[in-house]
């Protein structure tokens, strides 16, 4: 077995140094060297008290999550948590002082481990934390009910319910740590460990009593916290389950605490929830990987940029530099515009200010990063240029024209069209190697994702610079194929068709939208439209209408056209799919007059309008996602099935505890969809055909879209 936890003695000190790169993850070959180097340390006549420690950069990040997966059943997990519980019981018992040394992060089970400790020291900068419900458990080796014992409910019921890690100085504070090591870690941990063995002091943590006036006050606040989480939690289980596990520690012995913490630990494992979240914690950290672009594949430094077009999205592209630290040029077609777009550039940072996330210095020293200009002076120093004009074939090929004369030959052009063919743009710009879409969701300075569209002729080189850049902007890169509207937008086009024949077949626009914010998205199809603005899908629909395309296969409603002809784009013009009290206002009603044109247009086509229940309203939606991304898949517009539920949880907002719309529909059972699908085309007709991936998968008993 690879020697993981070192064993070594200095000063009458026994150092055990867990050495499992990159992060010292606790897989179980961790769990037991830990176990059997404590055990070392009680039986050594040379060692005096024992102080862990992690190799590398960190203490221990957290247990090795892959080990869920081994976890089919209750009884497994169950099994699984009594071990670790047993085995830190052991570790506690040590008849040395055991001190845990923390740098880095001591997350999850890593703080679990240190909490089994005698004394714990860390240096100023060293985090901790319980971020166990960010994958649907909780701490499943008695995180919770030590945790409570040393910092109280407060804080303890905070930790396992957000997830959020804490900085040294107030874990000190809180009790969670004992002493904040200024120099050396190790050396400063050796001294304390050798001042408790002096004092023959050893202090576990499951035997700290806990005061009665804690207990009401804490059964308080796991009530108080129970109420906040049931607006905030979105539909989450495990942050309720967490306060069920810190109830219990205050309500029971450490023992009986833990086999109820064990019990909550092992439903949350094989709920859905979690398996959701542990697939997007996996799918993050493939989506960076594209088959032919090697690691090694060179990339530039990106040190300047420019962004044409000073509208909402292209503000908020500077803004996406600026915050970064990387100076960029802001172009307008005149003055007026251009002033409008900084305008609302500073509004943005003041927001920012006022809500205390930014200094009144860092607001001028990050706007100085922004050069706005009505020419391209200065283009020919920059590393790239963002298109961001409006959602027009000629005037996006118009544009590129211009920048390929006035950059760089090496300037990356890429283009944030939502929708457009890329290749068009690469070949107006002379030099298709250079270009790619960097298409941003609105607002572009807050969503995270940045799908990059790659053209037929786009580099590597340009692919992996770009996959870097995101990384630096903050925000996560995702390479797909150049179709219309690319995978975002090309499914997105099946989901609005079929919210909008759900109108005019009878179900309201408030009950849609809730049937989705229910489902956990953070606002649904229509509220969506009006922020985004109805006129960029009618502009969109022009286009298509011009060259002889739809959006997506079958009856497209009048609706949104009408309004477009109407002037009700949404939130800016005060009226769209709801009413609002003012233009940009979010304070919305309902609108009369868009009943009275669902059943206009249901006339025109024939339906009668019928009561539609709620559950039909989110099973054709996700149904035609589903399919319409199995499409993708198989025309090969994107890698992997778990790339599209990173895009939709990061673009659009799905619920991460669905897993993404992918996975969704694996747990609903892609037998299950496929024949939602049939259904759908013998009720409503051809145009739901199935998709011939998901009709093989069925075929071959397949459960998953990677088959």
């Amino acid at each position: 077995m690879a020697d993981l936890v070192r064993y070594e003695l200095k000063d009458r000190v026994a150092v055990l140094t867990i050495d499992n790169p990159p992060v010292n993850a606790l897989a179980p070959a961790v769990w037991e060297q830990i176990d059997q180097a404590v055990a070392r340390g009680v039986a050594d006549a040379g060692a005096d008290a024992m102080v862990l420690i992690g190799a590398g950069t960190t203490f221990i990040a957290g247990a090795d999550i892959k080990i869920f997966d081994a976890l089919k059943t209750r009884e497994d997990s169950m099994s699984r948590s009594a071990g670790t519980h047993a085995l830190l019981k052991r570790v506690e018992d040590a008849g040395k002082p055991l001190v845990a040394a923390i740098h880095g992060n001591a997350l999850g089970g890593g703080l679990e481990v240190a909490q089994a400790c005698h004394f714990r020291v860390a240096s100023k900068d060293a985090k901790v934390g319980q971020p166990e419900v960010m994958l649907g458990i909780i701490p499943g080796a008695g995180g919770t009910q030590r945790l409570l014992r040393l910092c109280g409910a407060k804080m303890a019921l905070a930790m396992c319910t957000d997830g959020k890690p804490v900085a040294a100085p107030k874990a000190l504070a809180a009790g969670i740590i004992d002493q904040i090591v200024e120099g050396d870690l190790l050396t400063g941990a050796i001294a304390f460990a050798t001042m408790k063995a002096a004092a023959r002091q050893i202090r576990k943590t499951r035997d700290l009593q806990i005061k009665p006036e804690d207990v009401s006050g804490g059964m308080a606040t796991c009530e108080a916290v129970r109420v906040a989480l049931g607006k905030t939690a979105r539909g989450a289980h495990a942050p309720f389950v967490a306060v069920d596990a810190i109830q219990a520690a205050l309500t029971h012995s450490f023992d009986e605490g833990s086999i109820r913490e064990r019990e909550l630990f092992a439903g949350c494992v094989v709920s859905i929830e979690s398996k959701a979240l542990r697939h997007m914690f996996f799918a993050e950290r493939e989506v960076a990987k594209v088959p032919d672009i090697p690691k090694d594949t060179p990339t530039r430094e990106i040190t300047r940029a420019a962004v044409v077009g000073a509208g909402t999205m292209g503000g908020g592209i500077a803004m996406n530099y600026a915050n970064a630290g990387i100076p960029v040029l802001l172009k307008e077609v005149d003055q007026a515009a251009l002033d409008r777009g900084m305008a609302t550039i500073r509004k943005n940072y003041e927001v920012t200010m006022s809500k205390g996330k930014m200094t009144a210095e860092q607001l001028q020293r990050t706007l100085a990063l922004i050069t706005p200009q009505i020419t391209y002076d200065g283009f020919d120093r920059v590393d790239i240029v963002t298109e961001a004009v409006f959602e027009n074939m000629d005037l996006k090929k118009a544009t590129f024209k211009e920048l390929g004369a006035v950059t760089r030959p090496d300037c990356i052009l890429a283009s944030n069209s939502s929708t457009l063919d890329i290749d068009q743009f690469a070949q107006a710009s002379g030099r298709p190697p250079q270009v790619l879409g960097h298409h941003y969701f609105s607002p572009a300075n807050v969503m995270k994702l940045l799908e990059m569209v790659r053209g037929r002729e786009t580099s590597k080189e340009v692919i992996a610079t770009s996959l870097k850049l995101s990384k630096k902007l903050n925000k996560v890169g995702v390479v797909v194929g150049n179709c219309f509207g690319f995978v975002a937008n090309r499914m997105l086009a099946y989901y609005m068709r079929e919210a909008y024949l759900l109108l005019e077949e009878g179900a309201s626009v408030p009950q849609i939208d809730k049937v989705l914010t229910d489902f956990g998205l953070p606002v649904g199809p229509y509220g969506m439209q009006d922020i985004a603005g109805i006129d960029v899908g009618a502009r969109i629909r022009q286009y298509l209408a011009s060259i002889g395309k739809t959006r997506a296969e079958g009856p497209q409603s009048a609706i949104p056209d009408r309004l477009f002809a109407m002037g009700r784009y949404g939130q800016k013009t005060g009226a769209g799919w709801y009413k609002y009290a003012a233009p940009g206002s979010r304070d919305r009603t309902p609108d009369p007059v868009i009943e009275q044109m669902a059943d206009e247009e249901a006339a025109k086509r024939g339906v009668k309008r019928r009561p539609v229940a709620d559950e039909e309203i989110l099973a054709r939606i996700m149904t035609a996602l589903a399919n319409e991304g199995a499409r993708v898949l198989e025309e090969h517009y994107a890698t992997r099935a778990s790339d599209i539920d990173v895009i939709y949880c990061y673009g659009f907002g799905y619920p991460r505890l669905r897993g993404g719309p992918m996975f969704y529909a694996e747990t609903v059972g892609l037998a299950t969809v496929l024949s939602r699908v049939k259904e759908y085309r013998a009720r409503f007709g051809d145009y739901w055909e199935p998709a011939p991936l998901l009709e093989k998968l069925v075929a071959a008993n397949k459960s998953s879209f990677e088959g």
